[in-house]
């Protein structure tokens, strides 16, 4: 029975059905936030709601039936259990604010949909990167903001007149919005050269050590990819990194033997 219950909620169709019911429930709930439709459709859509939510409780209690204790093994299957865990928290009383929450469902499809799955788990094997990169943007924003404060304290107060100040200041010039107009601009009518503070923090920052956070997360990507690929391959051949590696060891073996045969021969 176990056998035939996991062919089923592993199969592609199954999975595709669940997608499926994952995004008709993300549109029956963001119909719920209109009052206009919740006027006139408003039991039907929560009736739907209701349905799809009890599919997914017995998606989960199938699950836990047929892996048993491995069911907790797998990260996507405790992030599936934890959405689902909070969908059925009562909504009335003090914990009516958790109504809101049941639009976590919908973040189901990143565990349904495998290239969902794949961006996500290359995002979790960048963090050690992103950290470090994090790390230096931050000493990049201290240093420039202790000299701003230091500079343009008294000519802006309003945006370098403290620390914190500064480094929001700095913020909003880093991503570009309103970064001529709003701040170096009116600063430039006091201090004309004022630009030679800004475009180096520019350049830095915006241009450089952001695009590293890019470039490591597509490299992540590109390991998680390559981790696939050589799983599917040791999987359909029944071979690992190793035994092929030895295989290949033996391989550069008989070769050596082949030409110490042939050097013997007159």
């Amino acid at each position: 029975m176990n056998v035939r219950l996991r062919a089923i909620i592993e199969s592609r169709g199954f999975q595709r059905s669940l997608t499926l019911l994952i995004a008709i429930n993300a549109i029956t709930l963001g119909m719920q936030t209109s009052a206009a439709l919740m006027a006139t459709m408003g039991p039907l859509l929560i009736a739907v709601d209701n349905a799809i939510l009890w599919i997914f409780v017995a998606e989960i209690a199938v699950k836990l039936a047929v892996y048993r204790t491995s069911f907790f093994r797998d990260p996507w299957n405790l992030f599936d259990f934890a959405v689902i865990g909070i969908s059925l928290l009562p909504v009335t009383g003090p914990l009516s604010v958790l109504r809101s929450l049941r639009v976590l469902r919908v973040l189901r499809l990143a565990s349904t949909v495998p290239a969902m799955r794949r961006v996500i788990e290359g995002l979790l094997a960048s963090i050690p990167g992103i950290s470090s990169v994090v790390a230096l943007l931050f000493l990049v924003f201290y240093v420039f903001a202790v000299m701003g404060t230091k500079l343009y304290a008294d000519a802006a107060p309003e945006a370098f007149g403290t620390l914190g100040r500064s480094m929001f200041t700095l913020f909003q010039v880093m991503t570009l919005d309103g970064w001529s107009t709003d701040v170096v601009r009116p600063m430039m009518e006091a201090n004309p050269y004022v630009w030679a503070f800004f475009l180096p923090f520019i350049l830095m920052t915006s241009f450089a050590i952001l695009n590293l956070f890019i470039a490591i997360i597509v490299n992540a990507m590109g390991e998680q990819q390559d981790a696939e690929q050589q799983a599917e391959i040791a999987e359909i051949t029944g071979s690992t990194h190793a035994d092929n590696a030895i295989l290949l060891s033996e391989v550069r073996a008989l070769r050596e033997e082949v030409r110490a045969l042939r050097a013997k021969l007159p």
